[in-house]
């Protein structure tokens, strides 16, 4: 309670992605189309999946699942940082940095758990398809969606106090476009040795853990395959070569920044822009391009949107 009573700063500044104003304007430009390609994507998948009843199968429900983090995540940074290209000063009040900080870490831990639930779901389904409807009936998806964001709640509750504990009373300068907790706890007017090693300890384990979870699965599959049918073996590599394109271009960045010491480099921001920005609008693209499935329901879905329009004029 003493270091929140030591608390005095009101605001915090982002220096953001440049001072170049013609730059701020094609990040202002580019991140706007990409925002709304990615919630459009993001939802059109959802809506896709749960007007079709053929795709109300565990993999599909999970990838709706992974839609709606997608948007949730997006939508946490990019509305921020589009207002901050807009204004010459770049602000944002304590109470809503720290809910900033609260669901990036939510939705971001919420997606890790999911892809690791996802790699499990194709696991259960090429080793052991005789056993998969009974092992990943409805019942148990529910419950690992729900443990999914009771997990991502805690880990983000974990690194909310961590963060807000600490006394602010001094700089109000955020090297970066949004509040996340390496640049934050930087401002502290304390030593936060102690507080960066267990944020990184609690980041670190949930993330290289459930990556190496994923692999492992992976391996496994990889090994099973050879017992597959021509056939088979296709659609599988083309399902699980698509999830795993997803996983490596969100893992590849988490780890990133959040696997290592209180240190920070230059190219921090360029993947912090592709982790926050471009991997939820990729993640649409990537299993709607390679997902026969995906494609014809949607198709189906346009064509009945089509007929319900020339039926009312």
């Amino acid at each position: 309670m003493d270091a929140l009573n030591q608390t005095r700063v009101a605001e915090f500044v982002f220096l953001g992605l440049t001072d170049n104003w013609m730059l701020e304007i094609l990040f202002l430009i580019a991140f706007s189309v990409t925002y709304v390609l990615t919630l459009s994507g993001n939802i059109l998948i959802v809506v896709t999946i749960v007007s079709t009843p053929r795709l109300h199968t565990p993999m599909y429900f999970f990838l709706s699942n992974l839609s709606f983090i997608d948007i949730c995540h997006s939508s946490v940074t990019v509305p921020k940082m589009l207002e901050g290209l807009l204004l010459d000063r770049k602000t944002i009040s304590f109470d809503n940095c720290i809910a900033q900080l609260f669901f990036l870490h939510l939705f971001a831990c919420a997606e890790i758990f999911l892809l690791t639930i996802m790699a499990y779901d194709r696991y259960v389904a090429i080793c052991t398809p005789l056993h998969y409807p009974n092992i990943m009936n409805l019942r148990v998806c529910v419950q690992l969606v729900f443990a999914l964001w009771l997990g991502g709640t805690i880990h983000s509750l974990v690194q909310t106090f961590l963060t807000i504990r600490l006394p602010y009373c001094g700089p109000n300068i955020i090297d970066s476009y949004f509040c996340d907790v390496p640049p934050v706890i930087k401002l502290a007017c304390t030593d936060t040795y102690l507080t960066g090693m267990l944020i990184v300890s609690n980041s670190g384990t949930i993330s290289l853990s459930c990556f190496l979870a994923l692999v492992t699965s992976y391996t496994v599959i990889l090994v099973s395959l050879r017992k597959q049918s021509a056939e088979g073996r296709r659609k599988a590599l083309s399902t699980c070569s698509a999830h795993f394109m997803v996983v490596a271009l969100f893992f590849g960045p988490c780890i990133f920044l959040y696997t290592r010491p209180d240190t920070s480099f230059s190219i921090d921001k360029v993947v912090s822009v592709f982790y926050t920005v471009i991997t939820p609008l990729l993640n649409p693209l990537i299993y709607t391009l390679r997902n026969e499935e995906v494609k014809s329901a949607m198709r189906q879905l346009r064509q009945k949107h089509v007929f319900l329009m020339k039926s009312h004029t």
